[in-house]
């Protein structure tokens, strides 16, 4: 008996702590929480990554690490917002300058006459529980061609320290390469590179 009841005890309260996971989880997904408006993103919370894979043999993760993303929240109708990245390409960090020397030249990045990389969202549509599809215009090295990214807003609240609102996010897509004059190599080295995404963006003054 004194089993049966520790166990109906521990099952109660499992059951209650779960309850409260998932209503934390509906409400930190939900981006009335926070204002309308500008957000901009805090830089030591954000990173851009893209992977390729190199010969069948790895995939390297290389980032980027000076840029901006900047988003323009309706929060009543997520969908009719705006957001802007943008991409200092020389601030690549490759583990290797010999490498970074040769991503920056004419080749890949071409940095000298192309000194940003940019995407402008053109429309976002809502994916159920926190999760957006957001299409937009992506230009690297003078080439500009529509671009996907999938969204997942992770938490919406005020900032448990600085007491400012605060939207984290994860966004995730692929692009060809190739179609930014960049497809040497290929495919013995992937065309599809990967992109990710992780940041927290905090309303602006």
């Amino acid at each position: 008996m004194a089993f049966t009841s520790n166990l109906l005890h521990h099952s109660a309260t499992a059951a209650i702590i779960f309850a409260a996971s998932a209503v934390n989880l509906v409400s930190a997904a939900d981006l009335s929480a926070v204002p309308s408006g500008s957000y901009q993103v805090d830089p030591t919370h954000a990173y851009i990554n893209f992977q390729y894979n190199h010969l069948g043999l790895s995939n390297p993760t290389l980032s980027f690490d000076e840029f901006t993303i900047d988003l323009n929240l309706d929060n009543s109708d997520p969908t009719k917002s705006m957001i802007m990245v943008t991409i200092d390409p020389n601030s690549i960090v490759s583990g290797s300058e010999i490498w970074k020397e040769h991503l920056t030249s004419g080749d890949w990045f071409d940095v000298a006459n192309h000194p940003e990389i940019s995407f402008q969202s053109t429309s976002i549509e809502a994916a159920g529980d926190g999760a957006y599809l957001v299409t937009g215009d992506l230009a690297i090295k003078g080439a500009s061609k529509p671009a996907s990214l999938s969204v997942t807003i992770n938490a919406a609240m005020d900032h448990p320290m600085s007491g400012k609102p605060v939207i984290g996010m994860d966004a995730s897509g692929s692009v060809l390469r190739s179609e930014f004059g960049m497809g040497k190599w290929a495919p013995n080295v992937s065309d599809e590179i990967a992109i990710n995404i992780t940041a927290e963006l905090i309303k602006a003054e």
